[in-house]
C-alpha cells in the first residue's frame, strides 16, 4: 500500500501546473447550477431566437467602418491582439467561415461542451465547468485525486461566451468573456450552499485569448510577449441624469464604445438575443434584481401566489455624439423606457464593467 502511495505520488509532482485544467476523465456528469435571478438561463434552443424570424445579428456578413486606432495593437501573420484597458480582443485576417471550425474546436479541445452553437450569430457559449487547477494540490489531494477524480472540487464554475463579428476588411473579430460563480454556505451551520456569481476574471479571459491565439498559428513565446505589452489606460465616463432619463457617456468613437459595450453586456450576463450594429442596437433580456428587494417582506407576504416575473426585453443604444459616444436604455419596442430607476442601474452595471 505505501509502495503503491509512493508511486501515486511521484506521479502527482509531474502534474499539469498550468492556470486552468477543465478537462475531465470524461465520467463526471454536467449538472447544470441554480442560477441566480439576475443571471438568466433560457431554453437553450431559442436563447438567441429573434422573434418575428428577424436575424439583424447578421451582420456576421454586413460590412463594418473600421475601428479607429485608439487601442495598443500587436499583430503576429494575420492575427491581432487588440486593448482597451482591461479589454482585450482578437483580429484575424481570415474569413469568418475559416474561423468558425477553429474557434468551435478550441473550447472542445479544452474540455467544455456548448449550451449555445450558433454559426449564423457567430456565438458559442459553454457549459458552465469546473477549474480543476484550482484545486489545492497538497500531498493527500495529490495522491487521492489521481484515483478518484471527482473527490475534491474547487467549489467554483465557469462558462465563457464566444462571438465572432466580421470587419470590413474582410477579417473576424473575436471576443471572450467569463462569468463566474461560486458555492457559498447560506447559514451558520455550514449546512447548506448557494451557487452564487462572481466578478468575470479578465486574467482568464486573457489566458484563453492567448491559447486561442497559439491555436490560430502563433507560437506560444509570440503569444506571451504580446500579452505582456501594456495598454493606456481608458478615458472616464459619466452617468448623466436630465428629465428623468439617464446616460452614460464614454469618451470613445462609436466604434471602440461599440466593442466595449458588447463585452460589458456578455460579462456582467445580460442574454443579448441579437444585435444591429448599422443601427447601433444591442438587443437583451434582463432581471432586475434590486426592484423585487425593494418590494419587501410584506409585498413578498401578499403576493406570495403571484408568479415571478421573467426576464424583461430592453434595447441598449449606442450613438455617436460629437467627439463622444452615448449609450442609452429603451424598452423592446425602442422607446425612451418609463422606468427611469432600471435604466439607471442597467448603465450603472454597465460602467463598473467598463472602468
Amino acid at each position: 500500500m505505501l509502495l503503491a502511495l509512493s508511486l501515486l505520488s511521484a506521479c502527482g509532482s509531474l502534474m499539469d501546473t498550468d492556470k486552468v485544467n477543465y478537462k475531465s476523465d470524461g465520467t463526471a456528469k454536467i449538472v447544470p447550477l441554480d442560477i441566480p435571478p439576475d443571471l438568466t438561463q433560457l431554453a437553450r434552443d431559442t436563447r438567441y431566437a429573434v422573434p418575428g424570424g428577424s436575424v439583424l445579428a447578421s451582420n456576421m456578413s454586413a460590412p463594418q467602418t473600421a475601428a479607429l486606432p485608439t487601442t495598443a495593437v500587436k499583430q503576429i501573420n494575420d492575427v491581432r491582439l487588440e486593448r482597451d484597458g482591461r479589454q482585450r480582443w482578437l483580429v484575424v485576417n481570415r474569413p469568418a467561415e475559416a474561423v468558425w471550425p477553429i474557434a468551435q474546436a478550441f473550447w472542445k479541445e479544452n474540455g467544455f461542451t456548448y449550451t449555445v452553437e450558433q454559426e449564423q450569430l457567430g456565438l458559442l457559449e459553454t457549459e458552465w465547468a469546473e477549474n480543476r487547477a484550482k484545486i489545492p494540490q497538497d500531498f493527500i489531494r495529490r495522491t487521492l485525486g489521481k484515483v478518484f477524480n471527482g473527490l475534491y472540487s474547487s467549489g467554483t464554475r465557469d462558462k465563457f461566451r464566444t462571438r465572432l463579428e466580421r470587419n470590413s476588411t474582410g477579417g473576424v473579430e473575436i471576443y471572450v468573456t467569463h462569468r463566474g460563480m461560486s458555492e457559498e454556505y447560506t447559514d451558520a451551520s455550514k449546512t447548506r450552499t448557494m451557487w452564487q456569481a462572481t466578478p468575470s476574471d479578465p486574467e482568464l479571459e486573457a489566458e484563453f485569448l492567448s491559447r486561442l491565439m497559439v491555436k490560430l498559428g502563433v507560437s506560444a513565446e509570440q503569444t506571451k510577449s504580446i500579452l505582456a505589452s501594456k495598454a493606456p489606460a481608458s478615458a472616464s465616463m459619466a452617468i448623466v441624469n436630465s428629465g428623468g432619463a439617464s446616460t452614460l457617456t464614454l469618451p470613445d468613437s462609436f466604434d471602440v464604445a461599440w466593442r466595449r459595450v458588447g463585452l460589458a453586456l456578455d460579462r456582467t450576463g445580460f442574454t443579448v438575443e441579437d444585435r444591429d450594429r448599422a443601427k447601433g442596437i444591442y438587443f437583451v433580456r434582463y432581471v432586475d434584481t434590486a426592484e423585487k428587494e425593494e418590494k419587501g417582506f410584506l409585498t413578498k407576504l401578499f403576493s406570495a401566489s403571484t408568479p415571478e416575473t421573467g426576464p424583461v426585453k430592453y434595447q441598449i443604444r449606442v450613438a455617436s455624439k460629437q467627439a463622444q459616444t452615448q449609450v442609452t436604455v429603451h424598452t423592446a419596442t425602442g422607446e425612451a423606457t418609463g422606468n427611469a430607476p432600471i435604466a439607471a442601474r442597467i448603465l450603472k452595471l454597465l460602467s463598473d464593467d467598463l472602468r
